[in-house]
């Protein structure tokens, strides 16, 4: 309190953007103080701007105070990966450690905000972090050369017997665009089409396809979302699942007479929403018009640019296919207003960094691939995968950074680098493709993700293509050219947009839905990935 001049940024933050009304003033004149005058502390996952807010350094982060000066550290400018938004950071480093992350301003992503978990979780890069790569041998595991380890690889897919989709690469969270591009081509060329995601049922080939751009990725762009006049979310919880986008809903909300309606499990969203159901019924009734009448339907059957945010993990769920055939239909119904050609309101919001990259590439199964049991499995960064899920008999190898679940898992481990570490593609929730910069070397003998990749597929006889990053780029731009157009969104014409929905309804008709209620896809807001978890 010995610094604080009592301007109140941080009290009017807390109350606006934040929308967490625990911060305030008490007292009068001379004793008028600033504090948490309920008792609790201040909850919110944006908390952390508050540093940045302070223009005298009341508030300083605690982890960073008395480690360094400003003018001692080497600035990098690079994209955050611990949701989907794609936020931009600039990383602050001394020598090989990382010490601070703050935010970039970008009006048509993060404006000047971060996520406390984007904040705060890089000292989640010093522990529990693989150096060398790991060889198991009886119950545990032995340190080895490189030239080891990516022999034993060769060799266990040879002693696995696998051939053609019994291979199964799986990608994870953390996956960066050109390593997935790596594999994926790896995988072809021994003729698996298994490819796999790290989620639940996510060995299926994905409900809304992945032909259209426009059906897995957020439609209405960041920024447009204050532009909609009815929002319907659906299944999701935007304050966990991407925190700065929730910030703009309730700007939003606070400004302008947009009514918000709500299907799933009851969050706080930090702004007022009517409440319509829990489960897939729910969202029928509403389809339907058989939803009681509210200030919501009333408002949504006005509104000029309906926007409707789809939780990315309704695709996990059981009543997926249900789910989305009812979501297509009111697509289809309301396409007058919600795909046009200046607003697309149908918009899937995506949780994970990697995901909208690994569906641009193409990287999920074959029909026939989903239905074959794996002998030779390929962990990509993938830690959220169900143990259960893996054969006892397969050969499973992890390449990641930290010694998290996929290692545990593992016959062979090849440590690869954080997204702190390499220059690499980062595809946010809208599809836009932005550059991640190394600020630090890697440590002890880990190497970047696509080069251990590449490396391997010289081993195993199927060598690859590129042997430099502007030859996999080039790779990328045949895939599609949208992956190194950076920093722009590229809009699907509303023809496509509603071809994309006409073919997730055709895909999905005659679903049943069983009922269940939608889950929160995220219990542990600051613990969704291995590096938060260190």
């Amino acid at each position: 309190m010995t610094r604080c001049i009592q301007c109140t940024r941080c009290v009017r933050f807390a109350n606006e953007v934040a929308g967490v009304e625990e911060f305030g003033t008490s007292g009068r004149g001379n004793d008028m103080q600033i504090g948490t005058y309920v008792e609790k502390t201040v909850d919110s996952e944006l908390s952390g701007n508050l540093v940045d807010l302070c223009p005298v350094g009341a508030l300083t982060s605690k982890p960073y105070a008395y480690h360094a000066r400003p003018w001692e550290l080497k600035n990098t400018e690079s994209i955050d990966v611990m949701d989907a938004v794609g936020s931009n950071i600039r990383i602050d480093s001394r020598g090989v450690q990382v010490m601070r992350i703050q935010p970039k301003t970008n009006d048509d992503v993060n404006e000047e905000w971060i996520s406390d978990k984007t904040r705060y979780a890089y000292d989640g890069l010093k522990f529990q972090r693989l150096t060398t790569p790991l060889i198991k041998q009886g119950d545990r595991f032995v340190a080895a050369s490189w030239e080891d380890a990516l022999t034993a690889v060769a060799e266990g897919l040879a002693a696995s017997g696998a051939t053609g989709n019994e291979i199964q690469a799986v990608a994870g969270h953390l996956a960066d665009t050109e390593s997935l591009v790596a594999l994926k081509d790896l995988a072809n060329r021994l003729n698996s089409d298994n490819l796999t995601l790290d989620q639940p049922n996510g060995h299926l080939p994905p409900v809304h396809g992945v032909d259209i751009r426009s059906n897995y990725l957020f439609n209405a762009t960041i920024p447009g979302v204050e532009a909609a006049d009815a929002i319907l979310l659906v299944g999701s919880n935007p304050r966990h699942e991407a925190a700065v986008l929730n910030s703009r809903i309730r700007k939003s909300w606070l400004h302008t007479p947009v009514e918000v309606g709500f299907i799933g499990e009851r969050a706080d969203t930090t702004y007022g929403y009517e409440y319509l159901g829990a489960d897939a019924n729910s969202l029928e009734a509403f389809v339907s018009g058989k939803a009681p009448e509210s200030a919501f339907t009333k408002k949504w059957k006005e509104a000029k640019r309906p926007l409707i945010i789809v939780g990315s993990a309704l695709s996990e769920h059981s009543d997926a296919a249900g789910v989305y055939n009812a979501l297509a239909k009111l697509a289809e119904k309301e396409k007058a207003r919600l795909v046009t050609p200046e607003w697309n309101g149908f918009s899937v919001l995506q949780r994970v960094a990697s995901r909208a990259a690994t569906y641009e590439i193409g990287f999920t199964p074959s029909h026939a691939a989903s239905q074959t049991k794996p002998k030779f499995i390929y962990l990509l960064n993938a830690d959220e995968v169900d143990p259960k899920s893996i054969p006892s008999n397969a050969f499973v190898v992890y390449q990641g950074h930290h010694g998290d679940l996929g290692a545990q898992l593992a016959d062979v481990c090849l440590p690869g680098s954080a997204f702190t570490e390499k220059g690499t593609t980062w595809v946010n929730t809208e599809g836009r493709a932005q550059l991640g910069r190394a600020a630090v070397s890697p440590p002890g003998a880990a190497r970047e993700d696509w080069k251990i990749i590449r490396a391997l597929s010289e081993v195993i006889g199927v060598p690859l293509p590129y042997n430099d990053t502007l030859e996999l780029r080039d790779r990328m731009w045949e895939i599609s050219p949208a992956l190194v157009r950076y920093d722009i969104t590229e809009k699907t014409s509303s023809d496509i947009a509603l071809e994309g929905i006409k073919a997730i309804k055709d895909r999905t008709a005659g679903a049943k839905i069983g009922g269940a209620a939608f889950k929160k896809p995220i219990s542990n807001f600051y613990q969704t990935d291995p590096i938060s978890r260190a």
